[in-house]
């Protein structure tokens, strides 16, 4: 495979596994530039990527950011509080803006779902989906696959829990997509409040039983309460999701031995995970977050670099 289908990166929905494969080929072969002495490569010198988040922001904003400017790109910030959206100016008005200078790519994060999709055909530049409210968040998925394989060697064949808030939850949306065209077993869990009735359409399975769930796993992916999208409690407190959903030593010790940890932050500790366990040797989520660097620099390059056009 050469190239992607798309000029943009939308959701993984939108990505074959062939394509999936590609881009974390390709971010294989990039890693290595992060332990570099000079971590700078020119490929995309003379190209401008802008990242317009509408949403706090840390690790992705900035492994994007890091990720352009490894790559000799030119990387402009923006935050809703000092777009002219605050003045009243439309979205649509605000990219079209953008666009008339010239941009190469554009990186949006956004509250509602689906804005990604909607400037995409306003503009010219390409644009990638770096989360849309509980739609998707297509790049973690990517690098959460890639840490993964890198770990494991391969995907097909392993057994993959996600635990937490998955109906408001993108991570766990691109992250079921995702896992599951690549060959491996999805089961989510969490309180009846927080799986969507139609999650099991998207190829998982569902339990409400922590222990059952992660018996015999490979791959536990913890999520965070996502208080700010549910607009009201869906459990009684955190105190007791903790004692029934928190991921503990006791409930590691029903996962297979070489079973790993993952959560794609910001981490609440002694909520979904207890401290013990997100510091434990089985933990690999720094190891996400540098992987986090290397995917979009793939997305980046595979998207510009073997291009003179969008």
């Amino acid at each position: 495979m050469t190239k992607l289908r798309s000029k943009h990166i939308l959701g993984i929905s939108h990505l074959s596994a062939e394509e999936i494969s590609f881009i974390l080929d390709t971010a294989e072969s990039l890693k290595e530039i992060l332990d570099r002495p000079i971590k700078k490569v020119p490929p995309l010198r003379g190209r401008t990527i802008i990242s317009l988040f509408f949403e706090p922001s840390t690790r992705t904003k900035l492994s994007f950011d890091l990720a352009a400017k490894r790559l000799s790109a030119d990387s402009i910030s923006i935050s809703a509080k000092t777009s002219s959206v605050v003045k009243g100016e439309t979205l649509i008005d605000t990219v079209r803006n953008i666009q008339a200078m010239r941009p190469d790519i554009i990186v949006i994060r956004h509250s509602m779902s689906g804005v990604p999709h909607l400037i995409s055909r306003y503009i010219d530049a390409s644009v990638i989906n770096a989360g849309d409210g509980i739609n998707e968040h297509p790049s973690q998925a990517l690098l959460d696959l890639y840490t993964v394989r890198e770990h494991f060697g391969h995907i097909e064949g392993l057994k993959v829990t996600i635990v937490g808030d998955i109906a408001h939850s993108r991570v766990a949306h691109s992250d079921i997509l995702g896992f599951n065209k690549m060959g491996a077993e999805v089961t989510v869990c969490g309180p009846a409040t927080m799986i969507p009735p139609y999650v099991e359409e998207l190829g998982c399975k569902v339990s409400l039983n922590l222990k059952e769930a992660v018996k015999d796993s490979d791959v536990v992916i913890a999520l965070r309460i996502q208080k700010e999208r549910q607009g009201r409690s869906l459990i009684p407190s955190e105190r007791e999701y903790s004692t029934v959903f928190g991921i503990s030593r006791e409930v590691m010790s029903y996962l297979k031995d070489t079973a790993i940890l993952m959560h794609p932050g910001p981490i609440n500790r002694g909520v979904e995970m207890s401290s013990e366990v997100v510091d434990s040797e089985r933990s690999i989520i720094l190891d996400q977050v540098t992987n986090g660097v290397a995917i979009r620099m793939a997305l980046f390059t595979l998207l510009l670099a073997d291009t003179g056009e969008n």
